[in-house]
């Protein structure tokens, strides 16, 4: 995010909507690195916003009305007398064109060029071909902004995603030990874990709050990034959505709110396969996790996850922990 690279905490008031059908609200703003934090008058955090998602249903007029991608129902009216907040987000808007802008030019190219050899090879191979150039050529901030969003939906059905002062730092940090962008808690809907678009990994309140030993959760993640370098998240969600979905992406940039729907209502109840235990390993070992805590949290006896806990990379090593114990009790109560 470097167009806001200068504001390291920029705070407004702002009137936040939660629904079409919900009253307006009093909240104060704030920018961080890469979310729009929305809390109440007693700074309690009520939603976070991607920076990346952000769009802007009246440019030009005021106040100024924004919503996060692919949900113009809950929205966000910031007052003219803002100036330092909307001038920021006009910063970010240009700098989400500017990265779009090239990705646009490409496509526009390819399409032409190749219009004629997609229409004689459509029937055999199109479908196939299509999903993995767009795959290919979505950028990072385009699939930032699609996780975002669909994790927006998944709240619609599983509540939003737990959240404390205190627990999100540490969410933060867990997150940059483990190399995904976000890591999320969710009360209900995910069974397990979930990787999305864009890094966002979430989690099912059982993982943090059923274990002594954070590893057990960091395990989840690591699964969760073996399972997305095996099979791209963003393939998973064109899949369900079919060619056309494809090609609007392709073409556009944009996805429907319905095909994100119907995504966040299939996905999270689909069974998954589990990667290998050589493919976990290797993971584990990579990010100095100890894989028996987790082996054991999948199968009290341990005996459908042996191979986890006999070859652990961590296996007598003196580590750091994972979190320390005050951060571990504190992400703990997260949903409390």
């Amino acid at each position: 995010m470097t167009a806001l690279r200068e504001y390291q905490r920029l705070e407004a008031a702002a009137l936040w909507r939660p629904g079409p059908d919900a009253q307006r609200r009093d909240v104060i703003i704030s920018v961080g690195d890469a979310t729009l934090t929305i809390a109440d008058m007693n700074d309690r955090p009520l939603a976070h916003w991607s920076l990346a998602a952000l769009e802007r249903q009246n440019p030009g007029a005021y106040p100024a009305l924004f919503h996060p991608y692919g949900d113009p129902d809950e929205t966000l009216e910031i007052g003219e007398d803002e100036t330092a907040m909307l001038e920021a987000i006009d910063r970010l808007q240009a700098a989400l064109s500017r990265a779009r802008a090239h990705p646009g030019r490409l496509r526009s190219a390819t399409l032409l060029s190749g219009l004629a050899v997609f229409a004689a090879a459509a029937v055999f191979w199109l479908p196939g071909a299509l999903m993995s150039h767009t795959v290919n050529v979505v950028p990072d901030i385009k699939r930032k902004a699609l996780g975002q969003a669909l994790l927006g939906r998944i709240e619609r059905l599983s509540g939003q995603a737990c959240n404390t002062p205190e627990a999100a730092p540490i969410l933060t940090r867990l997150a940059d030990r483990l190399d995904v962008r976000q890591i999320v808690v969710l009360r209900s809907g995910v069974a397990s874990s979930l990787y999305l678009p864009g890094g966002i990994v979430a989690l099912n309140r059982s993982f943090v709050e059923d274990h002594e030993d954070p590893a057990v959760a960091a395990g989840a993640v690591l699964v969760e990034r073996v399972r997305a370098a095996e099979q791209d998240p963003l393939a998973d969600l064109l899949s369900a959505g079919g060619i056309r979905a494809t090609f609007r992406m392709l073409t556009t940039g944009e996805m429907t709110r319905a095909t994100l729907d119907r995504y966040a209502e299939t996905v999270v109840t689909a069974p998954r396969p589990m990667p290998t235990e050589e493919a976990i390993l290797e993971e584990f070992g990579r990010a100095a996790v100890p894989s028996t805590p987790y082996a054991y949290a999948q199968d009290i006896t341990g005996e459908t996850t042996l191979g986890l806990i006999e070859a652990d990379p961590m296996a007598g090593r003196d580590l750091e922990p994972v979190l320390n114990d005050r951060d571990w009790v504190q992400l703990q109560n997260i949903c409390s």
